[in-house]
């Protein structure tokens, strides 16, 4: 595998992780608590979900041939919280995501030092991709936090839980070291 290759599969596997963090987190909420907020400053589940899905429509729309701040994108209106039930908001966050998906099945694998703009910053292909991993992260972060807020002591761990360290880490080094990717086996989508 070359590196091209490489960092597409890699940054495909990352999105579909933090995708799937999302969807574990959204999936333990109702149509009430994706509008609750845990302090008066903060955003709740729903916009932040409508945010990103806003980005990602803007950002990989037309991804290698036109500015990925598109002009009918309205940022400031995607921190209204508008949904009128968790279906709506379920319903953006994957119109978001298969938009993302989309565009990364393109990219030829030869385009990974092409420009792309952002504002009319350029970024190569590369840094425009590795910009949106870390955005997304940084928001389901949030989501995740926020869903953990809300069920309290019915949360259940999306990873390691807590305890449970030690039993983990025993069954990872009684497997035979090899080349493989974290969430290999976890993820739908991710290369599993």
């Amino acid at each position: 595998m070359n590196v091209s290759e490489n960092f597409s599969a890699i940054s495909a596997k990352m999105f579909h992780y933090y995708k799937s963090l999302g969807d574990k987190s959204l999936a333990r909420l109702d149509d009430k608590e994706i509008h609750l907020r845990i302090s008066g400053a903060s955003n709740n589940v729903a916009t932040i979900v409508k945010h990103m899905s806003g980005n990602m429509l803007s950002r990989f729309t037309d991804f290698l041939t036109s500015d990925g701040e598109k002009p009918w994108r309205k940022r400031d209106e995607e921190f209204d919280d508008t949904y009128s039930s968790k279906a709506e908001m379920m319903a953006a966050w994957e119109q978001g995501w298969a938009c993302l998906f989309g565009a990364l099945a393109a990219i030829p694998e030869a385009g990974l030092t092409d420009i792309v703009y952002i504002r009319n910053e350029g970024h190569t292909v590369l840094e425009a991709i590795t910009r949106q991993v870390a955005h997304y992260a940084y928001h389901t972060g949030q989501i995740v936090m926020i869903a953990k807020a809300i069920r309290d002591e019915d949360w259940e761990s999306l990873s390691i839980a807590k305890g449970a360290s030690d039993a983990y880490n025993q069954d990872k080094f009684e497997q035979p070291q090899a080349r493989r990717f974290f969430t290999d086996g976890k993820v739908a989508g991710s290369g599993a």
